[in-house]
């Protein structure tokens, strides 16, 4: 069984290329995703998942595959999927793409591209006042130096991976709707863990069995954070620039 999505929002002809190239990237790097049957300029054509409740094994055996999703890896900081010459999206709003083959500097990369272009969107909506943009503007100039770069390669991730483009099914849990790219192993964990995604412990105890995360990788979430609530204050209220705001300041206060 099959649904399909249509572009009503006019997002253009490239919106579900990248989507569909998204999945097919995440998938070759072991990722478990919805199937893609077709894609076309204003349409994409999935397999219909079937709800499950989720379980700890289930959980595991994600966190696992998404460890071995983001050791793939990508030819750089922002890189698109593999094949994918076109824009890059998170939800609908266009979402920068970095240099495809140099890996760069990820806080270069992050602050630039993942963060603050969302900004001024959030001050002209009132979501976000133009003191807290301030802040945000501080935070990720420490990240752009290069304060929070850990040397670690690009990882292949999905970019938008909040609780509900996690899908339990019956034959386990599956990514759907990506933003993928070449990012930081730490962001698509810390999406997880920002609107509580179900068994998230089972979730990071499958993961560190394959991959064990750097010390200090809870006090970063904030740092992480700072992309899905930038994305979120361009568009969907004022209280996620107010979180956007807290997570800037405990950016700060990780470079005292």
């Amino acid at each position: 069984m099959t649904f399909t999505k249509t572009d009503d929002a006019g997002n253009g002809p490239g919106f579900f290329a990248a989507e569909a190239a998204g999945l097919r990237w995440l998938a070759e790097g072991g990722l478990p995703v919805v199937a893609v049957h077709e894609v076309g300029s204003g349409h994409i054509t999935l397999e219909r998942l079937v709800h499950a409740a989720p379980s700890k094994d289930a959980a595991r055996q994600f966190g696992a595959a998404l460890a071995r999703c983001h050791a793939s890896g990508a030819p750089g900081f922002g890189a698109p999927p593999a094949g994918h010459d076109g824009g890059l999206y998170i939800g609908t709003q266009a979402m920068p793409a970095g240099p495809g083959s140099d890996p760069g500097s990820w806080g270069s990369f992050y602050a630039a591209t993942r963060v603050l272009p969302f900004v001024p969107r959030a001050v002209r909506l009132g979501m976000l006042t133009a003191a807290a943009a301030r802040i945000v503007e501080a935070a990720c100039a420490e990240i752009a130096a290069g304060t929070f770069d850990d040397g670690a390669a690009p990882a292949r991730i999905h970019g938008d991976l909040w609780s509900g483009n996690v899908m339990w099914t019956p034959r386990g849990a599956v990514a759907i709707d990506p933003a993928a790219h070449g990012g930081h192993a730490e962001t698509d964990l810390a999406m997880l863990a920002l609107f509580g995604c179900p068994q998230l412990d089972e979730i990071l105890r499958g993961y560190e069995a394959v991959a064990p995360l750097r010390g200090g990788w809870r006090e970063r979430i904030p740092l992480h954070q700072l992309h899905p609530l930038a994305v979120h204050a361009a568009g969907q209220g004022a209280h996620y620039g107010e979180a956007l705001e807290r997570a800037a300041r405990q950016v700060l206060a990780l470079c005292r």
